[in-house]
């Protein structure tokens, strides 16, 4: 038997006192955010939820986030964590497809109405259960006729026995759409995401009860989940949250709780070297963080050195997929790190490179062959939730080939040279061309659309529409940003619009999207 929830309960246990979770000025003690999950589990059995029901969740990284998390998992429910930034119609597809049986949401912030979207999707679901997650738990829901979380917790018993699953059981399901196609939930087992947890903790040489995260990756998110969450309560960590990453704030935590450990996308990263002003007590810093790392992307070399120069750390990059736990490889940190690489296999984990037909490629030597990335091991998913066909496509024989183009060097580290398909990683998050082509056909001035990635600065890539208008239409470019804007999740609609006459094309018809990435970009004014 196994439950992932244990992560929380021995921590609890062995470190009852010492600080769980700090947002602010609020500090919680292991044995509180235990408390306070269990009586989550008792909320959720009230409610009928059995073992093996979905629970959704959508929530920035706030201290009900974990508490509603391991709640669900004590419970032995399947945890579907969902991205804030869905609009209402992305909210009712994911609960549908995964038929969630409850919804926690956010009430959200002036700025992002977490609530609002998310209780519009609810309504166009199955889904039973809605609880509204106020920021004020005694507040009353600003949803007339909507269950506050506060209303909903008023009264359960602190005490729990957390439900016995097995290894095998399905934990979480996150969605993702691997490389093409409508979003899929990746259905993780207990055992997955232990074992990849437990990795992390041994490749950081993570020890009980001694680090302190500063926590700005999205816990909806499987790097910020795993790598931070996970892996910290597993050694008792104290997780400083960080609903919104701003560097200047990142930089104050650092220095006023002795942060030793902090993980980001390289734009994270970016932006903490240019906070490093000379206010800043970078010696305090330096002595006190212990472990760098960088997922997403790749990190340039430049910021590499600079960090090192800096905060004395050598910042560890690796490479994974929400069909994997996350983590397949990481930086070695006994060897020197190589510009551009991903490192290479974590512990228990296998890589190769393959072609089409999922023969293996062989090189001879020079490291310059190129293959698609299959991965064995521990960390793979069970498959994508209700889709065996779509399951049978990425796994054989143990083997799940990721959609990403690499090569191996001499010494088996790994580098990603391309996709295989036009996903785009826009800030760390993956945006699938086909899912905004869709969309933007369906207004009404729109003819045809295509969308790929071009280079962006600070995101690594931007979004990039090229469409062709109906006969008569006069829709602008800046139109159809701000259009998407409201249809679309925040880091999904396209940024730049151009609207063109024609589409380079084959001969069969298919559009030549590289053509069009290569083209030089002048995106007009945002919205």
């Amino acid at each position: 038997m196994l439950n992932l929830s244990i992560l929380l309960e021995d921590s609890a246990r062995r470190y009852p006192t010492r600080d769980a979770l700090v947002l602010g000025d609020t500090r919680l003690t292991y044995a509180q955010v235990d408390a306070a999950a269990n009586q989550v589990a008792n909320l959720l059995v009230e409610r009928g939820i059995q073992p093996g029901d979905k629970v959704a969740l959508s929530c920035p990284n706030l201290p009900w986030f974990p508490i509603i998390y391991y709640g669900a998992l004590k419970a032995g429910a399947v945890v579907v964590p969902l991205n804030v930034l869905l609009k209402g119609r992305e909210v009712a597809y994911h609960l549908a497809d995964a038929d969630a049986a409850a919804y926690f949401c956010f009430e959200g912030t002036p700025d992002l109405a977490i609530g609002a979207e998310g209780h519009t999707g609810f309504r166009e679901s199955a889904a039973e259960h809605f609880f509204l997650i106020t920021a004020d738990p005694t507040a009353p829901s600003p949803i007339e006729g909507v269950e506050t979380l506060g209303q909903a917790l008023a009264g359960q018993p602190t005490s729990f026995e957390s439900v016995v699953t097995e290894p095998t059981d399905t934990a979480i399901i996150l969605y993702t759409s691997g490389t093409t196609g409508q979003a899929k939930g990746a259905e993780l087992s207990h055992a997955n995401t232990m074992l990849n947890t437990l990795t992390v903790n041994r490749l950081f040489d993570n020890q009980p009860a001694s680090d302190t995260h500063v926590l700005t990756l999205p816990l909806f998110h499987t790097f910020g989940a795993t790598v931070q969450m996970h892996a910290g309560f597993s050694m008792a960590a104290t997780l400083l949250l960080v609903p919104r990453f701003d560097a200047q704030q990142v930089i104050g935590l650092m220095q006023k709780e002795d942060v030793t450990f902090f993980a980001g996308v390289p734009t994270m990263w970016w932006a903490l070297l240019d906070a490093l002003t000379d206010e800043v007590d970078i010696d305090r810093i330096a002595g006190n963080l212990r472990i760098g790392v960088s997922g997403g992307a790749s990190l340039p070399l430049e910021i590499i050195t600079r960090v090192r120069e800096r905060l004395g750390i050598q910042i560890l990059e690796g490479y994974g997929l929400s069909e994997t736990s996350p983590v397949v490889t990481f930086s070695d940190p006994d060897r020197e790190p190589r510009a551009g690489s991903i490192g290479v296999p974590i512990w228990g984990v296998e890589c190769k490179l393959v072609d089409d037909e999922w023969n293996e490629i062989t090189d001879d030597g020079s490291g310059s062959a190129i293959g698609e990335i299959a991965i064995k091991g521990h960390n793979v998913m069970k498959g994508y939730y209700g889709r065996p066909e779509a399951t049978a496509e990425v796994i054989k024989d143990g083997w799940f080939r990721s959609g990403d183009l690499a090569r191996k060097d001499y010494d088996g580290f790994y580098y990603i040279v391309d996709r295989s398909k036009d996903m785009i990683i826009r800030g760390g998050f993956n945006v699938y061309p086909r899912e905004i082509e869709e969309v933007l056909m369906t207004h009404p001035d729109v003819s045809l659309a295509t969308v790929v990635g071009v280079p962006h600065e600070s995101h690594g890539e931007e979004v990039k529409a090229f469409v062709i208008l109906n006969p008569g239409a006069r829709t602008t470019a800046n139109e159809l940003i701000a259009w998407g804007r409201e249809q679309m999740a925040g880091y999904k609609y396209p940024r730049i619009v151009e609207i063109v006459a024609s589409l380079p094309m084959t001969a069969t018809g298919k559009i030549l999207k590289r053509e069009l990435s290569s083209r030089p970009t002048v995106p007009p004014a945002h919205p």
